[in-house]
């Protein structure tokens, strides 16, 4: 198997990873607190990042107060944030719609470089932010989207946003900080934060589910570190535009293992949505406007 056939197989997994987050979210938010479950989640990843970090011989970088104050606010958004955004969610929707709408992640990533930044939009962009929109519109005002599932929807595009945040807040850090390292600080920030309000929950709920507990672990061990260490192995192995086509994956997993494992139907408003993102990400990798899913301590 060649080097590059390599780096599609990790992509491609490391999408799955991504795709299946959705999935263990649905099943966490039925039975635990979004703040615990997030706390829970960093308080597993975080001894095995930072074992990993030992034995990869990584070290942290001398950072400035205002490197220090990125990093915090990045793991608020990107890493507590997202988590809590998601689980929150899906506790009002369906993974299936979940799934569609965080693929818009990228082009929502660009949209915000433009709005914060003042970065000039170049055309292919545009489009891609018009596909990206019609694909959210189709799931969001869809005809059973009524009542709670609309604001779900609300709640998974604020935990997109949050995302975007973290990768454009990324662009600020001054300090050459390697994404193991990073990763390990967003888990480890993550941990610290989310355990605060996680005090003032009620972490469990009646009943709790085996399948509840699993989730939780699957999405500490899974997602948030085999996803990171699949995504960089891959990524070291083909282009920069070759790995931003992988991310139109997450979208498409999460929808599938929607179907296949929670038993969710598919109608012809995910398929239009799915559509319509898959065309924004792919038009927008082709491109080449740089703007990729970034597997680390966000997710």
């Amino acid at each position: 198997m060649s080097r590059q056939v390599q780096g599609y197989l990790y992509l491609a997994l490391a999408m799955l990873t991504v795709g299946s987050t959705v999935i263990a979210s649905k099943l966490i938010a039925s039975a635990v607190a979004p703040f615990s479950a997030t706390a829970l989640r960093f308080a597993l990843a975080f001894p095995i990042l930072l074992a990993a970090m030992r034995l990869a011989g990584a070290r942290l970088p001398k950072l400035s107060k205002e490197d220090c104050l990125i990093l915090a606010i990045q793991a608020g958004a990107g890493s507590v944030g997202y988590t809590t955004l998601l689980i929150s969610g899906l506790s009002l929707t369906s993974a299936a719609d979940a799934g569609v709408i965080i693929g818009t992640l990228p082009v929502v990533s660009a949209g915000i470089s433009i709005l914060l930044l003042g970065e000039r939009p170049k055309p292919a962009l545009l489009v891609a932010v018009a596909l990206a929109t019609a694909g959210v519109c189709s799931i969001a005002f869809s005809p059973d989207a009524s009542g709670g599932s609309f604001s779900g929807n609300t709640l998974i595009f604020c935990a997109v946003i949050c995302e975007g945040l973290f990768i454009l807040l990324n662009k600020r850090l001054t300090a050459e900080i390697t994404p193991l390292v990073q990763s390990t600080l967003m888990a480890g920030i993550g941990l610290i934060i989310a355990a605060i309000p996680a005090m003032f929950e009620a972490p469990f709920a009646p009943g709790i589910s085996a399948g509840a507990v699993v989730a939780v672990v699957y999405y500490a061990l899974v997602p948030t570190v085999g996803g990171f260490l699949l995504w960089y192995a891959g990524a070291a192995r083909v282009s920069g535009t070759e790995a931003a086509l992988f991310t139109a994956l997450a979208p498409v997993s999460a929808v599938m293992l929607a179907f296949l494992i929670l038993g969710e139907p598919v109608g012809l408003n995910q398929i239009a949505g799915i559509a319509c993102v898959l065309a924004a990400v792919l038009g927008l990798a082709l491109a080449g406007s740089g703007v990729a899913l970034k597997i680390s301590g966000g997710r």
